[in-house]
């Protein structure tokens, strides 16, 4: 197993053609260009039935757009009036932090945006396209608000899984160490991953609860909480091919760990704060329950700092990494690509700036972004 966490690099040399891969073939591959003049790129997605467009996070309220290779000047939405502005405010994990498009927005355009208001909470809110280059600021909907007792941890990743309802990353609240324990507390919606159906919502609720959600009739515990015990659900992804979840949770001071979910089962206690990865933390020694979930893979930060969670790749373009799980650890400037058997991971990519999240397009090829404002996409050497 590995490890993960430390000081923010620079911007890596650059060559010409774009940062090389590690690698040989099978693996070799490019960081090839792909936009930049950003401000803080966050995620990077497709909507459903448009493969031109690509939509584009800015950490500090803006959903830009790509089109056609060009950045056009007009965002998608612009929320920077609605949002904690991380800059203006001393930086930080609080903004704009995700984007998700409804299965079904070619017909609905209905997409769920993830962020931080002005007072630091966390609201998830519904809106709809009033083309594909603009939405409807008017067509706000709150789905969610939940208050954020420290300044950090908010996770921030939304998704729409296989089955169509939307997924939720949580962080446990923040400060060091879950001082709260919120992580394992079955009665709070931070520290978990939950599952939320907006398609099927009873009069006067803001969402409905699945009914096969793990904890839906359990006393003392929130029905929309899908898994627990995560610190710090930055990225997490749904394999394309499989319907597995793998959930990268960012860790304390020590370990680093990514989590494989089967697809279609929920319910696990992934061990935060009894444990970071696979190693006693809270309490030090003797930290084993029954029903804890090991990390697929963990590594120390002696190896990198904190986890920025990809995708397992299905592309065409580098199929020497079909079946891997690629991720970054944020400050090294690198990619590593994990087999799907759980054996050593590799080295793919490296003298890239701190890369905040990873993006999938159509044909399941993969994007880095870069916090400096670049967003690269990973091709092969020709």
């Amino acid at each position: 197993m590995s490890q993960h966490r430390v000081s923010l690099l620079a911007v890596g040399l650059l060559v010409a053609a774009g940062p090389a891969c590690s690698r040989p073939a099978p693996d070799a591959c490019r960081a090839i260009p792909f936009a930049e003049g950003l401000h803080k790129p966050l995620y990077l997605a497709q909507a459903p039935g448009d493969s031109g467009r690509f939509y584009i996070v800015e950490q500090s309220g803006r959903i830009r757009i790509l089109n056609g290779g060009r950045l056009q000047a007009r965002p998608f939405l612009d929320l920077s009036a609605a949002v904690f502005d991380p800059d203006a405010r001393g930086g930080g994990e609080r903004g704009l932090l995700g984007l998700a498009f409804h299965p079904g927005f070619a017909a609905n355009r209905r997409f769920v945006v993830n962020y931080t208001d002005r007072a630091g909470d966390t609201r998830i809110v519904e809106y709809r396209a009033a083309s594909a280059d603009a939405a409807d600021p008017a067509s706000a909907r709150l789905v969610l608000r939940i208050e954020q007792p420290y300044t950090n941890h908010n996770g921030g990743m939304v998704d729409f899984g296989p089955d169509g309802t939307l997924y939720i990353g949580m962080g446990d609240g923040g400060s060091a160490g879950d001082p709260e324990n919120r992580a394992q507390d079955l009665g709070t919606l931070l520290g978990k991953l939950l599952r939320l159906d907006l398609d099927r919502i009873p009069p006067g609720a803001a969402y409905g609860i699945p009914a096969d959600n793990p904890f839906v009739g359990v006393a003392g515990a929130r029905p929309e909480i899908w898994a627990y015990g995560l610190r710090n659900p930055w990225r997490f992804s749904f394999d394309t091919a499989t319907g597995e979840l793998w959930i990268a949770d960012v860790g304390q001071k020590a370990w680093e760990e990514v989590n494989r979910q089967p697809a279609g089962q929920g319910g696990q206690n992934y061990g935060w704060r009894l444990r970071e990865g696979a190693h006693c933390y809270d309490p030090p020694a003797g930290c084993e329950r029954p029903g804890l979930v090991d990390p697929f893979h963990e590594y120390s930060h002696d190896l990198g700092c904190s986890i920025t969670g990809g995708h397992v790749y299905r592309g065409q373009a580098l199929p020497g990494l079909r079946g891997h799980y690629l991720f970054a650890p944020w400050c090294a400037g690198k990619v590593w690509a994990l087999p799907p058997d759980g054996g050593p991971r590799r080295e793919i990519l490296r003298d890239l700036g701190p890369l905040t999240s990873f993006g999938e397009d159509h044909r399941n090829e993969l994007y880095v972004m870069e916090g400096g404002g670049k967003v690269w996409r990973l091709g092969a050497v020709n």
